[in-house]
């Protein structure tokens, strides 16, 4: 016996939804904001370079440098789908996700689909050690 063109029809419908879900579900887990640390970390004051950041492995935090001596700290998680910020290049915090850009200086976006910026976070100096913490 034959399929039907209703069997087939809901076949393919189920298998693109199926599809669907999966590539939307992806956007969000790229890498979860609640498989890493939030907690205080700390980071010596030479690893932040002038005019760039570097982001923190394993934690929700990024530390910038815009201009010698002054260290901003960000929430890496992009408000846009909670995707994590793994990259600080050109002035800019980067997300891997969808493309969205942050300024360095105070965590606005420069480059959406982002229409919110960066949360902040409170950055501790100590000697030659930073720590990063949320506000």
């Amino acid at each position: 016996m034959s399929p039907t063109r209703r069997k087939i029809l809901r076949t393919a419908g189920s298998v693109a939804a199926l599809a669907t879900t999966g590539a939307i579900a992806g956007c969000n887990t790229y890498q979860n904001s609640n498989d890493v640390h939030s907690g205080p970390a700390t980071i010596k004051t030479a690893d932040v370079p002038v005019g760039g950041g570097t982001v923190i492995d394993g934690t929700n935090f990024v530390i910038t440098q815009p201009t010698k001596g002054t260290f901003k700290g960000f929430v890496r998680v992009c408000p846009h789908a909670g995707c994590q910020v793994d990259e600080v290049r050109d002035g800019s915090l980067l997300c891997p996700c969808h493309d969205s850009t942050f300024d360095i200086s105070d965590g606005h976006v420069t480059q959406g689909p982002a229409t919110a910026g960066l949360g902040k976070a409170k950055v501790t100096a100590k000697g030659d050690s930073l720590t990063v913490s949320g506000s």
